[in-house]
């Protein structure tokens, strides 16, 4: 939304525009989106990053509903000894890498 606004002299008519404070609202948020991610390439470090997604079987559900801690903590540990495992193999990458991980649901 927004509202209107009119000089008393001359009888000039403005909108301005409300801010929604949505994160999305190309409007709204834009700048600070931008900042944001400024802000987040300041801090990568100047080496290769790969994006790399480990999903369960659609067999493993039922399970991740009754245990998800401990499921998804499994997912983790193996995601994590894979990645660690391949990447010190000169095969692969031959480096120690590190891992950023976010589970999504």
């Amino acid at each position: 939304g927004g509202h209107k606004c009119e000089c008393k002299n001359c009888g000039e008519k403005k909108y301005f525009y409300n801010s929604c404070r949505n994160r999305h609202c190309p409007k709204c948020q834009a700048v600070n989106r931008e900042r944001w991610i400024l802000q987040r390439e300041a801090e990568l470090l100047p080496v290769a990053y790969y994006h790399i997604v480990f999903t369960l079987p659609h067999e493993l559900n039922k399970i991740a509903k009754c245990h998800p801690k401990e499921l998804y903590n499994a997912l983790f540990y193996a995601a994590w000894n894979t990645i660690k495992t391949l990447s010190k193999d000169p095969k692969y990458i031959g480096a120690k890498t590190g891992m950023t991980a976010v589970l999504h649901t």
